[in-house]
């Protein structure tokens, strides 16, 4: 078991706290806040309450992402754009998905929120969107909504690259795109569609219903 009862988060969500894992400082520990999950049980519809209350943890959700067809074969392109998951781990404060810490250099990777807000749509980092976009159409990889600040930033080669940090899985009702390449693409592009339309309500003050 690893002790994090001394530690403190480097990030914090309304889920999850991630701390670096005391024995690798390349990899990142995701607890869900001590019960979250009944809460979250308990505020949802009737209907929704039948569900086993591992349907609402977020780690156990991740955990079903990574196991999405896209992410099961040896092509090492698969992680260029993506944090790399280690599986369940028990820790002092509950059990924690393990993934890859992304760093730029030594320093923890910036989020994509955090570099538009100062930098805005600059040429380089439009470049490392089309090329994250790219990744996604060629690889077929399920992801919620691509939200700026689940997605971070390094530099390799001189180049700006984009990494998903949290949101994969598949966020649909029917799920139609893991069984037809057509509804995959189709489920690409509306992931795609959605990320500028929130990058484009980032960077205009928040006004309104980004979607």
């Amino acid at each position: 078991m690893i002790d994090l009862s001394n530690a403190t988060p480097f990030a914090e969500g309304g889920n999850r706290k991630c701390f670096v894992h005391p024995n690798n400082k390349d990899r990142c520990l995701k607890v869900v806040h001590p019960g979250l999950v009944e809460k979250i049980k308990k505020n949802k519809p009737w209907y929704k309450k039948l569900r086993s209350s591992d349907s609402f943890d977020d780690n156990l959700r991740e955990q079903a992402a990574y196991n999405q067809k896209a992410l099961k074969n040896e092509n090492q392109d698969v992680w260029m754009h993506l944090a790399k998951w280690y599986g369940m781990t028990e820790t002092s404060i509950g059990m924690a998905s393990e993934t890859e810490l992304v760093r730029n250099g030594e320093d923890i990777a910036e989020t994509l929120e955090s570099y538009l807000f100062r930098e805005g749509l600059s040429d380089d980092i439009n470049k490392a969107i089309e090329d994250f976009h790219m990744w996604l159409r060629e690889h077929l990889i399920f992801t919620k909504n691509l939200i700026p600040h689940n997605l971070v930033l390094y530099e390799k080669d001189n180049k700006i690259i984009i990494k998903i940090i949290d949101g994969l899985g598949l966020q649909a009702f029917i799920p139609l795109p893991n069984y037809s390449n057509f509804f995959a693409r189709r489920y690409i592009e509306r992931r795609i569609e959605l990320m500028w339309s929130r990058i484009h309500w980032d960077l205009s003050g928040r006004r309104g219903n980004w979607k």
